[in-house]
């Protein structure tokens, strides 16, 4: 069963990717407002993602 955490996390880290190769606003410092947007949608999925496998570790 795939993990949908997992692949959420993978969609967002590839909306940002694609954003940013097409938008001259948009560095690795600083961001328009949809840069932001998805790049905020990556790390909250990143961490949480993240969090869980850690947890999933220390049981």
């Amino acid at each position: 069963m795939p993990d949908d955490l997992y692949q959420r996390y993978q969609v967002a880290a590839r909306a940002h990717r694609e954003h940013t190769s097409g938008c001259p606003a948009c560095t690795d410092r600083a961001r328009c407002p949809a840069g932001e947007r998805l790049w905020t949608a990556f790390e909250r999925l990143q961490d949480a993602y993240l969090a869980r496998q850690r947890s999933k570790r220390t049981r």
